[in-house]
């Protein structure tokens, strides 16, 4: 920031000048010159090295607190936000790439090649997106409306999708209304929302232990304190809950309690009650992130908390990139009345609307009920996957001594390896024999774990499952464990 002079901004270009000063500081945290924590220049000096007005460095430091970029200490001054890590689930492997000669990455992203098994990445398979009837009603769309459709929307949503969006929720028990309901651009914008609207530096989140990744780097830029605690087979630690929430008074708890990610694991109807209670008693927000509710494979209950929730503590996010199209950026959320407008400014500050054509046509995919079709396509090819991996571990992994549980649907299995096997190093053997799995170490917001892995059959074909688990129980059958204590005994 030393770098800045009287001519660092252009005055005569017609952007405002605080937007200029915006977008340079936005470009230095990006690009990793400054780091997180980084104390900007108090307002009055950074006004005079520039030669502008006070109010422009406000105007910038606001806009810059407003997308995430920076966070603000009463009494001590404005700092950089620690970067979001991850992104999406590609995007985490960069933490694991493997050896530099299988020349996985590239740019952070992981490129899946055509001979690899894809145990890591959770998006579908290509041959399932219903590509026939979205090209119809996309031009169909056109026809009817033209060029309005690529102009700005309302930044709470077109209307008519957020009122086809209600019926639908009535299929999951869920009662709205379209002015509760918020469109978004994916799950991960959802969360990132959520956070702007209401989480402030030093506040405190707790979130299931493991958890999804993105939420966790996106809470923690905005300077949140993670309080995570332990999920079991039948949802989070009600005990541990109740004690976390008397004690650190959060400002939201983050849970997944359909097919968890990365566990697979459900919560009861019991638990999903209690969870409740302890919100109702202690005043405090959860947010749902309906993962994959959709896809169940048994007759076992499966309901929203959001379906139970009568008292509006529940905020729901749901996408449609696990059961429809990744690329389609589309989403929404259901807000409780008492932070309606903190999520829409927050909304609009990030990137003021969803893509209109995407809507629109998503509204009479709805209204059609051509996606109920849709989705019993989708449960019977991943009921064939979710079986044939049920089979492929039995057969395999039933002697090798790990720790598992089969979830009742969902696209995820967890797995816990023996005493003295290391997830990492399994990932990188794994990917020398083109198998990609994801290292549970990721996962954790606070311990550094490295026992377990997750497996994901989103991306992978029957015959495809049951070769790659073949390939991993003869890696973890041919460990050194030896190799792994001599690896870790700490130096003296």
């Amino acid at each position: 920031m030393e770098k800045f002079n009287k001519n660092t901004l252009d005055k005569r270009k017609p952007q405002h000048l605080y937007v200029q000063l915006f977008n340079i500081i936005r470009d230095s945290i990006i690009k990793g010159q400054l780091k997180d924590h980084y104390k900007l220049p108090p307002i009055r000096s950074l006004a005079g090295q520039l030669e502008v007005n006070n109010s422009t460095v406000v105007n910038a430091y606001r806009l810059l607190e407003k997308e995430g970029y920076v966070y603000k200490k009463m009494g001590s001054g404005t700092f950089v936000s620690p970067r979001l890590e991850y992104d999406n689930e590609d995007v985490i492997l960069e933490k694991y790439p493997a050896k530099d000669d299988l020349k996985l990455m590239d740019q952070g992203q992981m490129q899946i090649r055509k001979d690899m098994i894809s145990f890591a990445s959770a998006t579908p398979t290509p041959d399932l997106f219903p590509v026939e009837a979205f090209k119809v009603l996309l031009n169909e769309v056109l026809d009817r409306d033209k060029g309005e459709v690529f102009g700005y929307q309302e930044s709470q949503g077109y209307f008519p999708l957020r009122e086809s969006l209600t019926k639908y929720l009535k299929n999951y028990n869920i009662e709205t209304k379209p002015e509760n309901v918020q469109i978004i651009s994916g799950a991960q914008q959802g969360i990132d929302v959520i956070a702007k609207a209401l989480v402030e530096y030093n506040d405190r989140v707790i979130v299931e232990s493991p958890t999804y990744t993105g939420a966790i780097g996106t809470f923690r830029s905005r300077g949140a304190q993670i309080i995570s605690i332990p999920i079991l087979e039948d949802g989070i630690d009600i005990k541990k809950l109740e004690e976390s929430v008397k004690v650190n008074k959060p400002k939201l708890i983050y849970l997944m309690p359909n097919f968890q990610n990365p566990t697979g694991y459900s919560y009861s109807l019991e638990k999903k009650k209690k969870i409740l209670d302890i919100a109702k008693k202690y005043n405090i927000l959860i947010v749902e992130d309906d993962y994959l509710s959709d896809l169940v494979f048994n007759k076992r209950e499966n309901g929203t908390l959001k379906s139970l929730d009568k008292d509006g503590l529940v905020i729901y996010i749901k996408s449609f990139s696990k059961i429809f199209m990744p690329g389609l950026r589309l989403g929404f959320l259901v807000m409780p009345p008492r932070v309606y407008h903190k999520i829409l400014r927050a909304k609009h500050t990030s990137d003021i609307s969803t893509s209109g054509l995407n809507q629109r046509v998503f509204d009479l995919y709805l209204r059609r009920d051509i996606w109920k079709d849709h989705i019993h396509h989708m449960e019977k090819i991943y009921e064939e996957r979710f079986e044939v991996m049920g089979k492929s571990i039995s057969k395999y992994f039933s002697q090798l001594g790990l720790e598992y549980s089969i979830p009742n649907g969902g696209l995820n299995f967890w797995f816990k390896l023996p005493e003295g096997l290391n997830s990492d190093e399994i990932y990188e053997k794994a990917a020398e024999k083109n198998v990609l799995i994801i290292p549970g170490n990721i996962f954790f917001p606070i311990v550094n774990e490295n026992s377990y892995f997750r497996l994901s059959i989103a991306a992978v074909y029957p015959e495809q499952i049951e070769k790659g688990m073949n390939i991993l129980a003869n890696i973890i059958k041919g460990y050194d464990k030896e190799h792994i204590r001599d690896y870790y005994t700490p130096l003296l």
